[in-house]
């Protein structure tokens, strides 16, 4: 089996799904039973909102094995039942994670499949490549025996310090967990104060913004309402497809806004640059779809 490739972030830089989930992550987590790892299924179903829950986090303790696959597929419906089947037998050394590419077009496109069924497995939040198309019950049997082997056969995780606390940093973070918008964006307000040019309070100032442009709004009547020249409604559009963790579909309604305004808009093509420059900032450079936006933004303006 090939060894860990990567972290495996389906989202970006930051973990846009989690933010758009801010404001209900409260009331859940006060509501919620706590999960029995012992009692915990060994096959389910995974789509945008649950991938960090049962995926990347299920994966620290239990290697997670992801079957992409869709109901037309007709290799998918010979691979899939053998997946569960021992899944069920290896009773929890492993977990299934089945992904509907039709219903779930994000993580299929995260994950770079080409085709279907495809196999991966995440491991400590590594993702390791697994195989595409049937293979016979023998094969997958044989792959299978590696992921159960993997965990023993890795070295143990070495525990990582925590670094200390920034206090400043630490209580804006608070207020954001509490849904606190305006005590988080005080918080990181005092903090560029005292420390300009901050990075970690500037992203979060950042969120605090998309957060408070997208309250009360949900993607699907946007769409429905957006006119295709109208600057504000495509913005808002654009930011709630980057809150989804949709980040191309973001970009590029920008891009192709910038590209309709017509040459006398002088003060709609600056608000939509100014936009999309404060986007691409939120998700960062270390994703490589932000530096392919700003190579199209150079294009599209000069």
């Amino acid at each position: 089996m090939t060894s860990p490739t990567g972290s495996f972030n389906p989202y970006g830089a930051i973990d846009l799904a989690a933010l758009a989930k801010q404001r209900e992550a409260q009331e859940r987590a006060s509501s919620a039973p706590g999960t029995d790892e012992s009692t915990a299924p060994v096959v389910v179903d995974v789509g945008d909102t649950t991938f960090e829950q049962e995926v990347v986090q299920r994966s620290m303790t239990v290697p997670v094995v992801i079957d992409f696959w869709a109901t037309w597929c007709e290799p998918c419906k010979q691979l899939s039942p053998i997946l569960e089947r021992f899944a069920a037998e290896d009773s929890g050394r492993w977990v299934l994670a089945k992904v509907d590419v039709d219903a779930n077009p994000q993580l299929s496109t995260a994950a770079q499949v080409q085709s279907i069924p495809t196999v991966m497995v995440v491991w400590q939040g590594q993702v390791i490549p697994g195989f595409t198309g049937a293979m016979p019950e023998a094969q997958v049997r044989d792959f299978l025996n590696q992921v159960v082997a993997l965990a023993g056969d890795l070295p143990p995780k070495q525990e990582e310090v925590e670094p200390e606390l920034d206090p400043a940093l630490e209580a804006a973070d608070q207020a954001m967990q509490q849904n606190d918008l305006s005590a988080a964006a005080a918080a990181y307000e005092q903090l560029l104060s005292e420390r300009p040019g901050d990075i970690d309070a500037l992203r979060g100032l950042a969120q605090v913004d998309l957060l408070r442009r997208t309250e009360g709004h949900d993607l699907a009547s946007v769409l429905a309402k957006a006119d295709a020249t109208d600057v504000s409604s495509q913005l808002l559009a654009a930011d709630l497809e980057l809150l989804a963790g949709d980040v191309q579909a973001a970009f590029d309604r920008v891009l192709a806004l910038l590209g309709r305004l017509a040459e006398t808009d002088g003060e709609g093509k600056e608000q939509a640059k100014s936009h999309l420059l404060a986007l691409l900032d939120l998700v960062g450079n270390d994703d490589p779809r932000v530096l392919a936006a700003r190579r199209s933004l150079a294009s599209t303006l000069f």
